[in-house]
C-alpha cells in the first residue's frame, strides 16, 4: 500500500472528525481530538514529547473555546490537509503518510494511535 497516494474523498464533520476513502478503497475515520492531540505541528511535537519525559507536564490551556471542533480542512499540494480547530491550531500539514500512520483502525497505525 502505498501512503503517499491521495485519498478518493474526505468529509470533515466538524464537531467529529475527519472521514477518508482511501485510493484503495479502505476507510479512516480520525476524530477531531485525536488529530488535535496528533498534530504534526513543531509546538504539538514539543507538548507531545515533553509529556513522554515527563507525565505531569502541564497542558496549554484551551479554556474558552468551547468543545473542539474542526472548523476547515484544506489541501496543500497533492500531499497533505491542513486543518484549522477550533482553539486557533492551524500549522500542522497531515500529509497522506502520516495520516496512514496514525489511523486509529490499526491497519496502517505505526504510532499506537488509537483514539
Amino acid at each position: 500500500m502505498n501512503g503517499d497516494l491521495p485519498p478518493r474523498h474526505i468529509e470533515l464533520r466538524r464537531s467529529e472528525g475527519l472521514a477518508i476513502v482511501w485510493a484503495d478503497g479502505s476507510e479512516s475515520f480520525y476524530p477531531v481530538a485525536m488529530l488535535r492531540r496528533l498534530s504534526p505541528s513543531a509546538d504539538a511535537r514539543a507538548v507531545r514529547e515533553a509529556l513522554e519525559a515527563n507525565p505531569l507536564t502541564v497542558l496549554p490551556s484551551t479554556a474558552g473555546h468551547g468543545p473542539l471542533r474542526a472548523e476547515a480542512a484544506e489541501m496543500v499540494g497533492n500531499y497533505a490537509l491542513r486543518i484549522t480547530f477550533s482553539d486557533g491550531h492551524s500549522t500542522g500539514l497531515f500529509s497522506w503518510r502520516y495520516l496512514r500512520e496514525i489511523d486509529p483502525s490499526g491497519r496502517t497505525n505505526t504510532r499506537g494511535g488509537h483514539a
